[in-house]
């Protein structure tokens, strides 16, 4: 029985891990749009064209965070509780970010005035560059160690959250869904939009392999270890560089696809190697030895672990089925350069084009 708790509970410290991958992934493209939307749309018509490429899928994207969350506070009920006590800031300002572009998006073509397009574009672009960096800070905090008490609660206070070691993590994560998105845009637009989308690829592709690779250096050379834990690790961050490397030779050869793949790729080889390096705890302490907190120390019952196994396997299928589905119906490039314009109380998405 023993063997069987501590697997489950090994089970869903990688499944949790997953679903972060899945929703780094889709909504990283979605991050790196929003944030290169001004920048890559050059007009209204180009801008309509490249909100329009995550209009159809965006919210969706989000589930993946709401149930990472929840199968968090399922499984692991203390590390959430501390996760969320010590964060709660940080999250803050992550869901009102997230609140802010989702209007936007929405918002943006109700009325024709510039500047009424203009406030919204720039709650899209900050919506998503904020989200993006506190993913990042939030995960290097959790891997590199934050204040903790031997009662298993955060102790310490917001500045504890904003080391060099985190502003490194969340400049490593702005950078590859900047990148991210640069590519997607690459691959869901034509003309004058996937040109630009190409140039900010390329221009982007160094500083995001550079800092993924270095939040991983400086992990290992920070803890110490030298273990398998850590080599595969930094093996895993080694592969998520290399294929952002390779992603840059297929977006010069127009395979944006393949391009897009790598990247995908990329980002959970990072995801990974945070959690392999992670394991087995879920959150560090920097404040005393021994009281940081693992999969064994904060999980759920062997009854419950089981139970959200059996409904996790049944219902994880039909989600991946349906968000495929729709991923495949949505396929179709968009232009900007041939949208004449489009109705006040319009949606801000471009029609498809063959």
């Amino acid at each position: 029985m023993g063997g069987v708790f501590l697997s489950l509970q090994g089970f869903w410290f990688v499944v949790i891990g997953v679903l972060w991958a899945g929703y780094l992934v889709l909504e990283g493209f979605d991050f790196g749009v929003g944030m290169l939307m001004r920048f890559v749309g050059r007009d209204d018509a180009e801008r309509k064209a490249v909100i329009g490429t995550i209009e159809p899928v965006w919210d969706g994207n989000e589930v993946w965070l709401i149930v990472a969350g929840g199968a968090t506070f399922a499984a692991f009920p203390d590390w959430y509780a501390t996760l969320f006590s010590g964060y709660y800031i940080v999250f803050f300002l992550i869901l009102i970010a997230l609140i802010f572009r989702g209007v936007a998006i929405e918002y943006r073509a109700k009325r024709s005035e510039q500047r009424w397009r203009s406030a919204w574009e720039l709650a899209i672009v900050l919506g998503s560059a904020v989200p993006a960096f506190l993913w990042g800070l939030t995960f290097a905090n959790i891997i590199h160690g934050v204040p903790i008490d031997s009662h298993g609660e955060f102790s310490g206070g917001l500045l504890d959250l904003f080391g060099g070691y985190a502003i490194l993590g969340g400049l490593a994560s702005l950078a590859l869904f900047a990148f991210h998105g640069a590519v997607f845009l690459a691959l869901r637009t034509t003309g004058e939009v996937r040109r630009r989308a190409k140039a900010f690829a390329i221009r982007l592709v160094v500083p995001a392999a550079a800092l993924v690779l270095a939040i991983f250096v400086w992990s290992a050379a920070d803890s110490g270890h030298t273990d398998g834990k850590w080599i595969a690790a930094a093996g895993l961050a080694t592969v998520a560089a290399v294929l952002l490397t390779l992603s840059l030779g297929l977006i010069v050869r127009d395979r944006d696809g393949a391009a897009f793949a790598a990247t995908a790729l990329a980002i959970c080889s990072s995801v990974a190697a945070f959690f392999v390096g992670l394991y087995p705890n879920v959150l560090v302490s920097s404040s005393k030895a021994g009281s940081s907190l693992t999969v064994f120390s904060t999980s759920s019952s062997h009854h419950t672990l089981a139970l959200m196994a059996i409904v996790a396997l049944i219902f994880t299928p039909i989600v991946l089925v349906y968000q495929t589905w729709t991923y495949w119906v949505f396929r179709a490039r968009l232009r900007g350069d041939s949208l004449p314009g489009e109705k006040l109380l319009g949606g801000s998405g471009s029609r498809p084009t063959s």
